[in-house]
């Protein structure tokens, strides 16, 4: 959690995986590290747990749900919630 920092999500109108290769999409998660924006692990492709372990480093992503203010810690598996 240390340097940790709020990064806004890319302003792509879905998954970056699933926009380019024709996929489909439960719901959104922006890695808290680039804003890289992917797909749930409810979803095909799972894009937002890939992200997580390709890139070092980028295993913290929010939710992009409205109503929801939670980020999931891939590496960990636990929620994260605001205090």
């Amino acid at each position: 959690m240390d340097g940790l920092q709020q990064v806004p999500a890319n302003t792509v109108p879905g998954c970056e995986e699933c926009l380019r290769s024709g996929g489909t999409w439960v719901h959104l998660r922006a890695c808290l590290s680039c804003g890289h924006v992917g797909c749930c692990d409810s979803s095909p492709g799972q894009h937002a747990h890939r992200h997580a372990h390709a890139a070092d480093g980028h295993h913290l992503a929010r939710s992009l749900q409205p109503g929801e203010d939670w980020a999931w810690c891939y590496t960990d598996e636990v929620f994260l919630r605001p205090a």
